[in-house]
């Protein structure tokens, strides 16, 4: 019959109190005599189990309590006991561990045992080690791997170059400094710097290519899908004649060798170069209109620098305004509203620019002019040339808000995330 353990006061000590007892109030020599009695009872009941389902013979008691060489020089029988013995006998926690409990049956102690034996370093351990670059490589703001530069702030955070942009341009909309996502930290382009480190590392992951699903060093990727891969997607080279195919470029040659478009008449030909030629008349308009415009007899250019100002309103807006300046013997002022003075453009995914060209001095006739805005010299802005008209005059000296030609929202977030923005007006002056 199992004893109830009693506590220290009653025992009197520790295990070297009185008697010789241990923590558990039983005599040691009586409770290592019931831990061998246990584990025989229980291999002896574990081979008449293997007996009864025909298993091999269940070795004595003997040799299977003694672990070492001379139960290994037994038979495969008799090594098998001796492992369960071992188990069964060693398989308890030390009795200072939490959770051991001396007392307990050899089984419950072995299923106890038992169940640390997986632990989180198998498991870290099958996961590859590209998976766990992933989680430190990525960006803190979209979460994933950058595709161009990497900037960190003062305490090492990561950000890939558009969410980096993205972040200046929405402080600079609010009127807030911008922070690090992750420690709050200031950021902007002077307190930030590029990781080269992280940039090389980031170029030697591998990553699937779109069409063959294969995987390659992110740094050799773009070339293989634009000049190697055999599953990219072409075009027929008779698509300046009309054909529409698209397919991958293994089945590139068959289909040429298919293609009825080399077989077409003169005047179906005809047709498709009349398209094609009507497309690029308007292509060639406007370098043709700056051509002539260069022709002209006062023609003035400067640089212009877009300052951020607020409304006085409640809620007060980003606006920019350029200084005076001169052009032509005229005095001008260039302003720009970010999203035609939207409420809140900071909550819009899609940005855009508008400008107005005022002119602040006094004129004794109206002076048509063109102008155009391009990318300044310092700036890698995108900007598609656009040539504006219009006829000044002391009554009406100021144009509407015309649309800034800027290619996408990413940038113009460049020219938000920026201190000033700088680009270049010419104005022709048109001679009646």
């Amino acid at each position: 019959m199992r004893r109830h353990r009693l506590p220290r006061a009653v025992i009197g000590g520790g295990p070297d109190g009185p008697g010789g007892r241990g923590w558990g109030g039983r005599p040691r020599w009586r409770r290592r005599r019931w831990r061998g009695e246990a584990a025989a009872a229980a291999m002896m009941s574990g081979a008449e189990d293997r007996e009864a389902g025909g298993g091999p013979a269940a070795p004595s008691a003997p040799s299977a309590a003694l672990p070492g060489p001379a139960a290994a020089a037994g038979g495969p029988g008799e090594a098998g006991g001796a492992e369960e013995a071992g188990s069964l006998l060693g398989g308890a926690r030390p009795h200072g561990e939490a959770g051991a409990d001396p007392d307990a049956p050899p089984k419950k102690r072995l299923r106890a045992a038992g169940t640390g034996a997986a632990g989180p370093e198998g498991a870290a351990g099958s996961v590859k080690l590209e998976e766990r670059l992933y989680s430190v490589l990525c960006c803190t703001v979209c979460l994933d791997l950058p595709k161009a530069s990497v900037y960190q702030c003062t305490n090492g955070h990561l950000m890939c170059a558009g969410c980096f942009i993205h972040l200046l341009a929405d402080a600079r909309l609010k009127e807030e400094q911008a922070t690090c996502p992750n420690c709050r930290c200031e950021i902007s382009k002077s307190l930030c710097c590029r990781n080269l480190a992280v940039e090389k590392a980031v170029s030697e992951l591998p990553s699937e290519c779109g069409f063959c699903m294969q995987q390659f060093p992110r740094s050799l990727l773009e070339r293989h899908q634009k000049e190697e891969c055999q599953d990219r997607v072409t075009q027929c080279k008779y698509k300046r004649i009309g054909c529409p195919w698209q397919g991958p470029y293994h089945e590139l040659t068959v289909h040429e060798a298919e293609c009825t478009h080399p077989t077409k008449t003169g005047n179906e030909l005809m047709e498709i170069l009349d398209e094609m030629d009507q497309t690029r008349k308007k292509e060639m308009q406007l370098y043709n209109s700056i051509f002539s415009l260069l022709s002209f007899e006062k023609i003035g250019y400067t640089e212009v620098q877009f300052r951020p100002y607020r409304t006085d309103d409640f809620i007060t807006r980003l606006y920019y305004e350029t200084p005076r300046l001169t052009v032509l013997n005229q005095t001008w002022v260039l302003k720009a509203r970010v999203n035609d003075s939207e409420r809140n453009p900071n909550l819009s995914c899609k940005r855009t620019l508008s400008f107005q060209l005022i002119l602040k001095s006094k004129i004794n006739s109206p002076m048509e002019c063109s102008f155009l805005l391009l990318e300044g010299p310092y700036d890698d802005v995108k900007i598609h040339p656009v040539i504006y008209h219009f006829v000044f005059s002391n009554e009406n000296n100021e144009t509407d808000y015309m649309a800034l030609p800027i290619v996408d929202s990413v940038e113009c977030n460049k020219l938000l995330a920026a201190k000033n923005i700088n680009l270049r007006l010419f104005i022709f002056q048109i001679q009646k």
